[in-house]
C-alpha cells in the first residue's frame, strides 16, 4: 500500500523536530543557498539487480531524506509514451511530497553524429522524454554530447543537434542539458563553447563534479570545469571525488566547489550521485551529510 502524502508529510514534521538544531534554523532561515536531490542511477546496481523497482524510487529517496527526483530513463525505457505508467511515476512522488526534476536520458543515439539523417534520428528518439519529462513535472532532460571528429568539428555537430532538440524542448518549456560525461564533453571549456554555440535559451549544462575524465590519458581539473559550466547550469551532479588535469583524482572539497557553484547564482537542486557496491545507500547518506555541513558553514558565512 503506498504511503499517503498526508500520511508521509505528518511522519516528516516528526523527523525534523529529531533534526540538530542548526539543520532546523537553515530550513527556517530565510536565504536559500541549495536543495539536494538524488539522482536515480546512484541506485542503479539494485534497480538493475531488481531489488528495487523504478516506481519504488520516489518512496526510497524520501525514506532517507530526499524529495529531489532524477530520473534515469534506462530504468523504464519502454514506458516514455505510456500514460499509465507515467500517471503513477507522479502519483509515487505526489504521495512521499516530492519533486520530479529531470530525466537523464541514454542509448538515444548521438546528437552530434556526423551522419546528418543519423543526428536528426537521434534528436526525435529525443522527443519522447521531453514529452515524459513535461507530464512528470520535471524542468529539464539531460543529454550526451557525443559525436566524431576533431575538436572543432564535434563543437558544431554537438552544437547542431543540441540546437534541434531545444526548439522541440520549448514547445514544451523544457530544458535540455548535457552533462559532463566523456569525451569531449568532459572538457569544461569544450562543452560551455558549445553551449554558446547552439545559441539556444533552453540549452544548458549539468555539471558533474566527478565526471571530468575525458578518456583514460586525459582528465580536466573539476573545480575549473564547474566554474566554466555553472554560468549555464540547471542543475549540479554531485560526486565525492573529483580531479586534476594530470589525471589524479582526490576527495570533493565540498565547501571549495560549493562556493564556485552559489558564486554563479545557482539556488536550485544539487543531485547525489553515488552509490558504492554493496552500501548504495549508506554511499548516498554520506554525501547528503557532507553536503549539509557544507550548506550549513556557507550559511553562516553569509549571515
Amino acid at each position: 500500500m503506498r504511503t499517503t502524502r498526508r500520511d508521509f508529510l505528518k511522519t516528516s514534521a516528526l523527523a525534523a523536530a529529531a533534526l540538530p538544531l542548526s539543520t532546523r534554523v537553515w530550513a527556517g532561515s530565510k536565504r536559500k543557498l541549495f536543495d539536494i536531490s538524488l539522482a536515480q542511477w546512484s541506485l542503479n546496481r539494485s534497480i538493475f539487480a531488481k531489488k528495487i523497482d523504478n516506481l519504488e524510487f520516489a518512496s526510497v529517496a524520501a525514506e532517507n531524506g530526499i524529495l529531489g527526483l532524477e530520473y534515469v530513463n534506462q530504468f523504464f525505457m519502454d514506458k516514455a509514451e505510456d500514460m499509465d505508467y507515467l500517471n503513477e511515476m507522479k502519483a509515487r512522488a505526489e504521495d512521499v511530497g516530492a519533486t520530479n526534476i529531470l530525466i537523464m536520458c541514454d542509448r538515444e543515439g548521438r546528437l552530434g553524429d556526423p551522419d546528418e539523417k543519423l543526428r536528426r534520428e537521434s534528436v526525435e528518439r529525443h522527443f519522447k522524454w521531453v514529452t515524459a519529462a513535461k507530464h512528470l513535472g520535471c524542468h529539464s532532460i539531460r543529454v550526451n554530447g557525443y559525436s566524431e571528429g576533431d575538436y572543432d568539428e564535434q563543437m558544431r555537430l554537438v552544437a547542431d543537434g543540441l540546437h534541434q532538440l531545444c526548439n522541440f524542448g520549448d514547445e514544451h518549456g523544457l530544458h535540455v542539458i548535457i552533462e559532463n560525461h566523456g569525451g569531449y564533453s568532459s572538457n569544461g571549456k569544450w562543452l560551455a563553447d558549445t553551449i554558446r554555440m547552439a545559441d539556444h535559451p533552453r540549452a544548458g549544462t549539468l555539471p558533474d563534479f566527478g565526471n571530468f575524465r575525458i578518456d583514460e590519458d586525459n582528465t580536466y581539473d573539476s573545480y575549473r570545469g564547474v566554474e566554466e559550466l555553472m554560468p549555464y547550469a540547471t542543475g549540479v551532479s554531485v560526486k565525492p571525488n573529483v580531479y586534476d588535469d594530470d589525471g589524479n583524482s582526490s576527495p570533493l572539497d565540498y565547501e571549495r566547489m560549493m562556493r564556485i557553484v552559489l558564486a554563479a547564482g545557482y539556488s536550485g537542486y544539487c543531485g547525489i550521485e553515488h552509490g558504492p557496491a554493496d552500501r548504495e545507500v549508506e554511499g548516498i547518506l554520506e554525501v547528503k551529510a557532507a553536503l549539509e555541513a557544507a550548506r550549513e558553514t556557507l550559511a553562516a558565512e553569509m549571515e
